[in-house]
């Protein structure tokens, strides 16, 4: 009978060599990967109480907390969390205290975060041209729901139409569903594998709107395909290759796609300033003069409009006033004048910001019927509301204030 086969003492040593090195290989990982360099603290249960809408509105607004939140450019609620982003973490807090629900930080910086299928979604960057790294964060419970990474460019802004969430660059859009995964590309797409693809590469893409499942681009593309305004679909059959709905050659640069539906796009042109209003097939089919603020460009990110959308209106700030759209064909209806952003429904009526005071508006006629002071400490750039139940959310600038 053969002898049973021994271990000799090469056999020893090569065991001991290999789980040497999957130590040193899980160490590696540990010590330069990003779990390590991730910090989560998620909701030790779930949220303590369901957001819901007053049936009136508040006799008196006050200051009931405040937060650094530079990463959102509006107010982000997330389920029954509002959620602040700044520098390098993101926190879920109680809506009614500010007090800290959970939190998720890392290592490196954030780019941006926005409120999209009931999860707070963030953005961030190790890289000076891309906000790569994609994280969707349930917003009652701050757990990771997805991750990605993508292409969106350095300040690239982020857009939801309520099914499909938009990176939009100055030379790349990208879209991707709630799963994160990617489902359109338009413009330079970086590492093209499948070269022909898009109808334009060369473009500057100066304002960007998502609304039913499209995307409105205002391009400046030179010499030859001049100023266009281009309405491409947020789901094509194939991610890398976009599907026009139209592309049409403007007179003018696109100061600003304001709002979209499937039947019609408006945007305002300069010289004069007016409110263009196009069909579904690129024909214009309508103009109307306003009074507007063209919005200042850096160059480095589309002009994203200040626009809340209710089902018949779309409530529009032009950087003085606010200008109400019947959605049917995207006429403006009435300005209230001197304010300082688009507002936020609550209880049936529009509430807009304006110096010193948040106003009450009857969407029907557009009359001022009530005024609540508001203190913000001397602040008087644009304000962009936004609600948690009963609580009304302000973004400052940097600072987000709630009131109650």
């Amino acid at each position: 009978m053969v002898s049973p086969e021994r271990r000799t003492r090469g056999d020893v040593v090569a065991s001991a060599a290999m789980v040497v090195a999957v130590l040193v290989a899980a160490t590696v990982l540990w010590r330069f990967g990003d779990a390590r360099a991730t910090v989560s603290e998620p909701a030790t249960g779930p949220a303590p109480y369901a957001l819901v809408e007053p049936n009136t509105l508040p006799p008196a607004l006050a200051e009931v907390w405040s937060a650094r939140s530079g990463a959102t450019p509006v107010p982000l609620v997330a389920g029954s969390t509002v959620v602040t982003a700044d520098g390098r973490e993101v926190i879920g807090r109680d809506p009614f205290t500010g007090e800290r629900r959970w939190r998720y930080a890392r290592d490196i910086d954030l780019c941006t975060a926005f409120s999209a299928w009931g999860s707070a979604v963030t953005v961030w960057t190790k890289d000076p041209k891309y906000c790569s790294e994609i994280t969707s964060l349930t917003g009652d419970t701050g757990k990771r729901a997805g991750q990605r990474n993508g292409d969106a460019e350095r300040g690239a802004r982020m857009l939801f139409d309520g099914s499909h969430a938009t990176a939009a660059g100055t030379g790349y859009v990208e879209t991707f569903r709630s799963d994160l995964v990617r489902t359109g590309q338009y413009g330079l797409v970086p590492a093209l594998v499948n070269p022909g693809k898009q109808p334009r590469t060369g473009c500057t893409y100066t304002s960007v709107v998502a609304a039913a499942n499209q995307l409105a681009v205002a391009e400046r593309c030179g010499e030859g395909d001049g100023n266009r305004l281009t309405v491409v679909k947020a789901n094509p059959k194939n991610a890398d290759e976009p599907e026009e709905i139209f592309s049409v050659q403007v007179s003018t640069p696109v100061a600003m796609v304001v709002a979209m539906t499937t039947q019609r796009v408006v945007a305002l042109l300069p010289g004069p300033n007016r409110l263009a209003v196009y069909d579904d097939k690129g024909n214009q089919i309508g103009e109307y003069p306003v009074t507007a603020v063209l919005p200042a460009t850096n160059g480095t990110a589309p002009v994203i409009a200040d626009t809340t959308i209710t089902p018949s209106f779309v409530f529009w700030h032009t950087g003085s006033s606010t200008i109400a759209l019947d959605t049917t064909d995207l006429r403006p209806l009435w300005t209230v004048e001197d304010t300082l952003g688009s507002g936020v429904m609550l209880a049936g009526r529009l509430l807009v910001p304006a110096p010193d005071e948040i106003v009450v508006i009857d969407t029907a006629t557009g009359d001022r019927i009530g005024t609540t002071p508001v203190d913000r400490g001397g602040y008087d750039g644009p304000v962009r509301l936004a609600t948690a139940g009963s609580v009304v959310l302000e973004q400052r600038g940097d600072q987000l204030v709630a009131l109650r």
